[in-house]
């Protein structure tokens, strides 16, 4: 859509509608930018709320443009879950739009003390958004989010948290899953080279080196220069395998696979990992545990680690 015309859908006039809930009589509808929230809001509201997602499957938040049915998705919300920390860069007009006209909403990512983020640039430079690749992290985050559909609907308080007690407790298995078979990669293969620089809260909670080709949001481009120095890395470590990621293009990682075999080292695709978006709604891999589990499993498997090829629960998709 041209700048213009963006510029009026998100200057033109919209009523505050009652939240769908309110209006039909039925459970409040609570809407989720992305799949890594609304996934787990929907199974720790229940029957209790009604959970929709925003953005689908492969759909890159940090470049997606909202729409005016987007907005208006928005403003029929009664609860609107984003994930802030600069994650959502050009929907967030649309995301204060809707606050301004009453829809309740959180920031789940800002849940999560700052004290606890990567700032990759300094502390004074924006966050690395991309928490729900650390289990412990985005426990707190399901905190956050089981508070607040309990303050929506506190008769189903109870069940809120039995279902956070249950998601906090499967979090905590594949926590200690990714521990084991990342672990058990040699240490000189503990690199993780990966399409953009979405994996720092993973790489640091298990103990990964990790080089993205893009930085943190996939606005900013690679340059000749970085794929240079990122072929030179896998050349002289002997890095057996890059990642491409299922939210963006494949051409960077490609570029570093001919690179490194012109210079004599083969270097293999080892997967494709879910970074800002996960799998196909109603599958293992498009829940946020089967995301984990995907990538945990895939890495440690292509780095020469030992991880069964059907996971941790053993759902991976053959």
């Amino acid at each position: 859509m041209p700048p213009i015309a963006r510029r009026a859908l998100l200057a033109a006039p919209l009523l505050a509608l009652p939240g769908r809930g309110q209006a039909q009589g039925q459970p409040p509808l609570v809407l989720s930018t992305i799949a890594m929230i609304g996934e787990p809001a929907r199974r720790l509201g229940g029957a209790a709320i009604r959970a929709e997602t925003l953005l689908g499957e492969g759909v890159d938040p940090h470049l997606y443009r909202p729409t005016r049915a987007d907005l208006a998705r928005l403003l029929r919300a009664d609860l609107v879950l984003h994930h802030g920390l600069g994650l959502e860069g050009r929907l967030r007009e649309a995301i204060e739009r809707a606050a301004a006209a009453g829809r309740a909403a959180l920031a789940v990512g800002e849940s999560i003390p700052r004290e606890m983020l990567i700032f990759p640039e300094g502390p004074n430079s924006p966050p690395d958004p991309h928490v729900w690749m650390d289990p412990a992290l985005w426990g707190i985050a399901a905190d956050a989010i089981a508070a607040r559909i309990a303050a929506l609907r506190p008769a189903a308080s109870a069940s809120v948290n039995d279902n956070l007690a249950a998601f906090r407790a499967e979090a905590a298995a594949l926590d200690a899953y990714a521990r084991r078979v990342l672990g058990s990669i040699p240490p000189e293969r503990r690199v993780l080279v990966t399409a953009h620089d979405a994996f720092g809260y993973l790489g640091r909670r298990y103990g990964l080196e990790v080089q993205g080709i893009e930085g943190i949001s996939t606005e900013s481009e690679a340059g000749v220069q970085r794929i240079r120095d990122l072929v030179e890395l896998l050349v002289a470590r002997r890095i057996p395998a890059v990642f491409a990621e299922t939210s963006v293009a494949e051409r960077n990682v490609r570029a570093l696979i001919e690179g490194a075999a012109a210079r004599g080292h083969r270097v293999v695709l080892g997967g494709s990992l879910f970074s800002d978006a996960m799998g196909a709604p109603g599958t293992y891999e498009g829940t946020w545990i089967g995301m984990l589990d995907h990538n945990v499993t895939t890495i440690a498997r292509a780095l020469g680690g030992e991880a069964p090829r059907r996971g941790f629960q053993g759902r991976l998709s053959a």
